[in-house]
């Protein structure tokens, strides 16, 4: 018998003798079942490489329904549920000495049918593609000092990583954040009375044919997780700066403050970045990139009456759009949101969020993607994108059931706006409408 498996076994025993009425009930052969009990919890425990760093294993999974009309047609899918998809994250950090430690971050993607994205499902495919697969999301090591911040190297969170959606304060955070009107409808071809635009691998709502903005999910002031280093500074009077440099190049500046004043809860942050990686891009991804990112947000919430507004605005500019001689090319995309709604207690098990929100973006040229599949009197039509019109509105409800450490959400989205090619020239989209119902579960 191994040394540690004697010494959870003399555990077991004394702790069974605190229990003589448990300890009766072994019988004659009580080592032997000890054994077999002991091996059971070695064999359902996780394991760690050492003693000297701790591991923390943690995660959720995400899937849901999508019940989704364009207008024209109409179904429901089930799949994950990409906004927030399933996951498994490992942690593990060790003291150096006191104040000091050392850690590691290795978080895993996990993709059921895949909702979003240039290989996201839409209206002829209601699995997507890349579906039942892992991804590594985060792969990186850190050293952290309790009073000068920590510095993380790898694939991680960039400064401006979700500098819009941790900005919301409210359970909506993983259910209709500040991208979740570029995500739910994702790889959804645009409809123009009826037809698709440009075929059926023509436009899309977003992604890399797809008429939104962004690095980010299509959503404008945010970057994404890149290979970089990046530093978290000790958070001094509710205030948290951090910085990121990485690829070829992109870096970024971000602020957060979280604090309490009075009975209001406050939650914002603000960030402005670079990028010149031309395999990033900003609205193409043709050499060279030169990209300017800017995002803001907050939340503010009353707690006693859980009453609360999250908003923001994210803005884009691609100094390359200027140096293509096109007229009708707009280098600046913006956007805008706004949520409001209450977040109550109002059953024992646990938190209710019920909310609205609006988003507007205005998005410029995107030159790698053309307006095609007019004809006739319509032919005008056609040309390459030049700048966009689209209104988003959402609401729903988030029942929190803390006893399972899940989520019920039940969301519902419309889409509308108008796209114009660079010679001016307006085409109004068919609204998408989707509701979208399902749960989150986290271990």
């Amino acid at each position: 018998m191994s040394s540690s498996r004697m010494a959870l076994v003399a555990a077991f025993g004394l702790a069974m003798g605190f229990t003589p009425a448990q300890a009766a009930d072994l019988g004659g052969n009580c080592c032997a079942d000890l054994e077999e009990r002991v091996a059971e919890l070695e064999a359902t425990t996780a394991r760690k490489g050492n003693r000297k760093v701790s591991l923390t294993v943690s995660g959720w999974v995400n899937e849901s329904v999508m019940f989704w009309d364009d207008g024209t047609e109409r179904n429901a899918y089930v799949g994950t549920n990409k906004l927030e998809q399933s996951r498994v994250r490992f942690v593990g950090e060790a003291q150096i000495v006191p104040g000091w430690s050392a850690g590691y971050t290795l978080e895993l993607g996990i993709l059921g049918a895949n909702s979003s994205g240039s290989s996201g499902w839409n209206q002829s495919n209601p699995d997507g593609t890349g579906n039942n697969a892992v991804s590594v999301r985060k792969s990186s090591w850190f050293i952290k000092s309790k009073d000068y911040g920590k510095v993380t190297v790898g694939q991680d969170g960039t400064a401006l990583y979700h500098v819009l959606d941790d900005a919301d304060g409210a359970n909506t955070r993983n259910f209709s954040d500040a991208q979740a009107a570029a995500v739910y409808q994702g790889n959804f071809n645009l409809r123009h009375n009826g037809a698709f635009i440009g075929g059926a691998s023509g436009l899309t709502w977003a992604g890399a044919n797809g008429v939104m903005q962004g690095i980010d999910n299509s959503t404008v002031g945010q970057d994404g997780r890149r290979n970089v280093v990046r530093y978290d500074s000790p958070t001094i009077a509710g205030f948290t700066l951090t910085a990121s440099w990485g690829e070829d190049d992109d870096w970024g500046l971000s602020l957060t403050y979280a604090n309490t004043w009075g009975d209001f809860k406050v939650l914002g942050k603000a960030g402005y970045g670079e990028v010149s990686d031309e395999n990033i891009g900003c609205s193409t991804k043709t050499a060279p990139t030169d990209c300017q990112l800017f995002g803001a947000a907050g939340t503010i919430m009353h707690v006693p009456t859980g009453l609360y507004v999250y908003g923001g605005y994210g803005q884009n500019k691609d100094n390359r759009v200027a140096d293509l001689g096109a007229s009708g090319t707009e280098a600046t995309s913006s956007m805008y949101f706004i949520q409001g709604g209450i977040e109550q207690k109002w059953i024992p098990l646990g938190k209710t969020t019920v909310f609205g929100e609006y988003r507007h973006d205005d998005g410029g040229s995107k030159n790698n993607v053309s307006i095609s599949g007019f004809t006739g009197a319509d032919a005008v039509r056609n040309g390459a994108l030049g700048s966009t019109s689209l209104n988003f509105i959402g609401a729903g409800v988030i029942q929190n059931i803390e006893p399972a450490a899940m989520d019920l959400y039940v969301v519902y989205r419309h889409a509308d706006g108008d796209i114009a090619n660079t010679a001016g020239v307006t085409t109004s989209v068919d609204a998408f409408d989707a509701v979208i119902a399902g749960a989150m579960m986290k271990f």
